[in-house]
C-alpha cells in the first residue's frame, strides 16, 4: 500500500511548486546565476509534473505501466489512490525515477503515447512541457518516414560525436598540451550587450538571453567582439549545451545544431559539403545529399553557428554559399548566429539582424576565472594573481579581453608573468617568451643543447612574411597545408613552433570531386592574434624600407581591420612606430585608432611628443562603448599633452560621462576611469547618456573642473537637462557655456540662459515645457525609465 503521509507530502510538494512560482513564468530575463538558473528549471519541471497528472488518465497509466514494465505492486497502489489525479502523481513520480520524464528530455514517454495511439495526448504533453520548462523535447523528427528518420537521428548523434572533440580540447596555454580542459570548466560569461530597437546597447544578464532580445524580421543574429573577447569560446560553450542537453539553456532545445569555424571554409562549394568533410566522420554512412535533405525540413528546428566571420577566406565572394545564406537567399527557415569581430560586420546583412555584442571580462569574472580554472581552492594562490592586477591598472585594463586574462592568470601563477606591463606589445612579448623559454628549460633538463631554439625564436622572417600575406591578401588565408609550411620554414624551425604551441596541427578529409577522401594535415596559428603579431615584424620590416609602399599600402585597407597588427608593429619599433601613427592619423576617423598605437610607443622616444601634437590637434573622443584600455589609452595620452604644454583642441565625451567626484577635480565616466583637469585643453563638450539629467551638484562640480582647465574656452553641453537656478552662478571667465536640449543652442551670460541667436531668456515656464517635451523625446531611454521607476 502507498504511504498515505508520503502521498500527501507529495501533493503539498506539487502544489506550492505549481502556485507559489507562477509569477516566475513571466520572467523576461534568464536568470544570473547558476544557482537561480538551477532553481528555475527545478520549478519549472515541477509546474510541469502537476501539470502532466491532470492530463494522464487512469487507462492510459496502466498501458504506460505495461510498456514500461512496472511491477504489478506498483499498479496496486495506483489504484488505490483516493483519487485519479492522486494516481497519476504517483505515476509521474515513478516515470521520473525510472529516467523516463526528466528536465531536458521527455522523448521515451512521448513515443510510448503516440505507440500506444495516444497522439492527441502526446502533442497535448509536449505543449505543457514547452510552456512550463521552456524546452522542447523533439518530436518533429518521430513523424517521418523511417528511413529518414534513421537519417535525421544519426545526423544528430555524429553532429555530437564532432561536437564533443571540439569543446573537449580547450588549451588555455598552447605549450600545456598534456592538460586539455573542457570548455565548461573554463568559460566564464563576459559582459555581454544587445543593441535594442532605437540603436542603444542594452545589458543582457547572460547568453542565456541572446535568442530573447527582439531581431527584427530576420533569423540572424551577429555576435561581435574585439580580439580575444570570448566569441569562440562562447560558440564552443553553446555546441557544449546543445550536445548535453544543458537542461536550463535555451541552445539545448534546437534539434540541430552546426558549428562551422569559417576559416576551414574557403573552396567549399556547399554547406552541405563542409557539414560532410568537417563535421562528420569519414566512415559516416550519409551522403552529401542527405545532408543537403535535412537542412531543407522546414519541420526540424535547426541552428547554424558561424564562427569567425573575420577569417573566412571568402568574405568579398558574392557568390559563396556564406554570402547567400546571411543575405538570406539560402536557408531562410534556419536560424543562424554569426561571429565575427566589430571592424569586420558582413555588409550583406539586413538591418533587422540581431546584434550582439560582448564587453570583455570586469574584476569579477577575472576572479572567477582564476578560481575556476586555474588555482581552485587555493586561496593564497587566488590573492596572489589578483593582487598583480591591482598593482598595474594599465594590466588590468589589458586583461579586459578574456584570452589576455586567462593566459596571465595561468602564466602569473607559475611565476612566469611580471605585472610591469605598460602596453599590449610587451604584454604579448613577455607571453612569447614565456613560450620559447618554457620549450628551452624542457630541452636543457634532458641535456640536449638549445642554441638552435634560441636562433629560431630571435630569427622568423619567412614566418613573418607569410603570415602578412595571409592578412593582407585578397582572400585571407589563416589555414595551410603543412607540406607549404614546413618547405618555407623548413623543419627543425616548424617542429619548435608546434611544440611550442604557436602552430598548431589539425586534420581534415580533404574530399576532391569524384575521389575518395583523404586525410591531410594543415596547419594554423594558435590564435589569430598570435598571425598578427609575427605579421607586425614584417610590416614594420616595409615601413623601414620602402617609404612609398606603405603610403600605398594604406590607401587600400582599412587598419582597423587589422588593428593588431599595427599597434604591434608601432611598440616593436619606435621609428617606425612614430611613422605608421602619423600615417593611421591621417585615415577617415583615424584618430581614435590613433590614440591605442601611440600608446605602444615607449615615452622615452624622441618623436613621441610629435605624435602626441598631432593627435590632439584635431580634437579627441571618448565614448561610452569604448574599451577600458582604448579610454585609459586616451587619458593617458590627453595627460602627457598637458604636462608638455601642448595644446588640447577639443575633447568630447560622447556618452562616456556619469558623474563629478565630490571635490571637482575628476570627471568620473561611465567606466570608473576619471578624467583629470587639463591645463592646456581649449573646448570641453559633454554628451550625458541620451535622455540624461544633470543634478545640481553635478553642474557645480563640473564648473570647478572647468576652472582648473586654464585654457578652457567653450564649455557645453548636449542632448541632457540641466538644473534649473534663478541665477546660474559661472565662475568662469571668458568661458562660453552652451547647452544643446533638443534643437535650440542656449548660451549662458550673466548667470541666465539665452537663446544663441536672439537672445530671448530662457523664462522658468518656457524651461518646465522644455524639460517636459525632452522627457517625451527620450521616454524611451534607460535613464527616463528609471526615473519614472524612482517616482512610481
Amino acid at each position: 500500500m502507498v504511504n498515505k503521509s508520503r502521498f500527501c507530502d507529495v501533493l503539498l510538494i506539487c502544489a506550492v511548486i505549481f502556485v507559489g512560482t507562477v509569477m516566475a513564468s513571466n520572467a523576461q530575463q534568464p536568470p544570473e546565476s547558476q544557482e537561480q538558473r538551477e532553481e528555475s528549471v527545478r520549478l519549472g519541471f515541477g509546474r510541469f509534473k502537476v501539470a502532466l497528472s491532470t492530463v494522464l488518465t487512469m487507462e492510459i497509466i496502466m498501458h504506460l505501466a505495461v510498456i514500461f514494465a512496472y511491477p504489478s505492486g506498483f499498479m496496486d497502489d495506483v489504484r488505490n489512490a483516493n483519487t485519479t489525479t492522486g494516481g497519476a502523481l504517483l505515476m509521474v513520480l515513478r516515470m521520473e525515477e525510472r529516467g523516463q520524464i526528466a528536465p531536458n528530455d521527455i522523448s521515451q514517454l512521448l513515443d510510448s503515447l503516440e505507440e500506444m495511439g495516444y497522439a492527441g495526448t502526446a502533442s497535448q504533453v509536449h505543449t505543457l512541457f514547452l510552456e512550463h520548462t521552456g524546452n522542447r523535447t523533439m518530436i518533429s523528427y518521430r513523424r517521418l518516414p523511417p528511413e529518414q528518420a534513421d537519417k535525421m537521428l544519426t545526423f544528430i548523434r555524429e553532429l555530437k560525436e564532432t561536437g564533443r572533440t571540439l569543446y573537449d580540447k580547450i588549451q588555455p596555454i598552447p605549450y600545456i598540451k598534456e592538460k586539455l580542459y573542457s570548455v565548461d570548466k573554463v568559460f566564464i560569461e563576459v559582459g555581454i550587450e544587445h543593441r535594442d530597437e532605437h540603436g542603444g546597447w542594452k545589458t543582457l544578464s547572460s547568453y542565456y538571453g541572446i535568442f530573447s532580445v527582439a531581431k527584427g524580421s530576420s533569423r540572424i543574429q551577429m555576435i561581435e567582439g574585439d580580439p580575444g573577447y570570448g566569441k569562440s569560446t562562447l560558440a564552443l560553450q553553446l555546441v557544449y549545451d546543445w550536445c548535453n542537453a544543458v537542461s536550463d539553456s535555451p541552445f539545448s532545445r534546437p534539434d540541430i545544431l552546426i558549428f562551422l569555424n569559417l576559416r576551414q571554409l574557403g573552396g567549399m562549394e556547399s554547406i552541405a559539403q563542409a557539414i560532410k568533410q568537417l563535421l562528420l566522420p569519414h566512415d559516416s554512412s550519409l551522403e552529401q545529399h542527405d545532408v543537403e535533405q535535412i537542412l531543407s525540413s522546414r519541420n526540424i528546428n535547426t541552428l547554424v553557428l558561424f564562427d569567425a566571420y573575420d577569417e573566412y577566406p571568402e568574405q568579398h565572394n558574392a557568390d559563396s554559399f556564406v554570402t547567400k545564406i546571411l543575405e538570406e537567399k539560402f536557408l531562410r527557415h534556419v536560424d543562424i548566429l554569426l561571429t565575427t569581430r566589430p571592424s569586420c560586420i558582413p555588409s550583406v546583412l539586413s538591418s533587422q539582424t540581431g546584434r550582439i555584442r560582448l564587453t570583455g571580462f570586469d574584476e569579477t569574472a577575472r576572479e572567477q576565472y582564476v578560481r575556476k580554472a586555474v588555482t581552485g581552492d587555493d586561496e593564497e594562490a587566488v590573492q596572489k594573481i589578483l593582487e598583480q592586477f591591482k598593482l598595474n591598472p594599465i594590466l588590468g585594463d589589458i586583461c579586459q579581453a578574456p584570452l589576455f586574462s586567462a593566459m596571465y592568470a595561468h602564466l602569473a601563477h607559475e611565476d612566469n608573468m611580471p605585472y610591469e606591463i605598460r602596453s599590449v606589445t610587451e604584454f604579448f612579448g613577455h607571453m612569447i617568451t614565456c613560450f620559447h623559454n618554457h620549450a628551452q628549460n624542457k630541452l636543457s633538463e634532458s641535456g640536449k643543447s638549445i642554441e638552435h631554439l634560441q636562433t629560431h625564436a630571435n630569427a622568423h622572417a619567412a614566418l613573418d612574411k607569410i603570415a602578412f600575406e595571409a592578412l593582407t591578401g585578397k582572400m585571407q588565408q589563416l589555414v595551410w597545408d603543412q607540406t607549404l609550411f614546413l618547405r618555407e620554414l623548413g623543419e627543425d624551425f616548424y617542429k619548435l613552433y608546434v611544440d611550442v604551441g604557436i602552430l598548431v596541427e589539425d586534420e581534415v578529409y580533404d574530399i576532391a570531386l569524384g575521389k575518395v577522401a583523404q586525410l591531410k594535415k594543415v596547419v594554423r596559428f594558435y590564435h589569430k592574434l598570435f598571425c598578427e603579431w609575427y605579421a607586425a615584424y614584417h610590416l614594420i620590416k616595409c615601413v623601414k624600407s620602402f617609404r612609398s609602399w606603405f603610403y600605398n599600402f594604406t590607401k587600400n585597407i582599412d587598419p582597423y581591420d587589422l588593428q593588431f597588427v599595427f599597434r604591434f608593429a608601432c611598440g616593436l619599433d619606435q621609428a617606425g612606430g612614430s611613422k605608421v601613427v602619423k600615417l593611421v592619423r591621417k585615415k577617415e576617423d583615424g584618430a581614435r585608432f590613433a590614440v591605442l598605437c601611440a600608446l605602444e610607443l615607449k615615452e622615452g622616444s624622441h618623436d613621441i611628443l610629435t605624435t602626441v601634437r598631432g593627435i590632439v590637434s584635431s580634437g579627441i573622443n571618448i565614448y561610452s562603448a569604448d574599451s577600458r584600455l582604448l579610454q585609459r589609452s586616451t587619458i593617458q595620452l590627453l595627460e602627457l599633452a598637458s604636462q608638455h604644454e601642448i595644446p588640447i583642441s577639443e575633447v568630447r565625451l560622447l556618452y562616456s560621462f556619469s558623474s563629478v567626484d565630490s571635490d571637482g577635480l575628476f570627471l568620473v565616466l561611465h567606466s570608473g576611469l576619471c578624467l583629470p583637469p587639463l591645463s592646456t585643453l581649449q573646448k570641453l563638450w559633454i554628451c550625458t547618456e541620451n535622455g540624461g539629467e544633470v543634478t545640481v551638484d553635478e553642474w557645480t562640480g563640473i564648473l570647478k573642473f572647468a576652472k582648473n582647465c586654464q585654457l578652457l574656452k567653450s564649455l557645453s553641453f548636449h542632448s541632457c537637462i540641466l538644473p534649473w537656478m534663478d541665477s546660474f552662478p559661472t565662475s568662469l571667465d571668458n568661458v562660453e557655456v552652451l547647452w544643446y536640449p533638443l534643437v535650440k543652442c542656449y548660451s549662458l551670460r550673466s548667470g541666465r540662459w539665452q537663446t544663441r541667436r536672439s537672445g530671448e531668456i530662457l523664462t522658468r515656464g518656457a524651461y518646465d515645457d522644455l524639460v517636459t517635451e525632452f522627457r517625451e523625446r527620450w521616454s524611451h531611454t534607460d535613464w527616463q525609465q528609471q526615473r519614472m521607476a524612482r517616482r512610481e
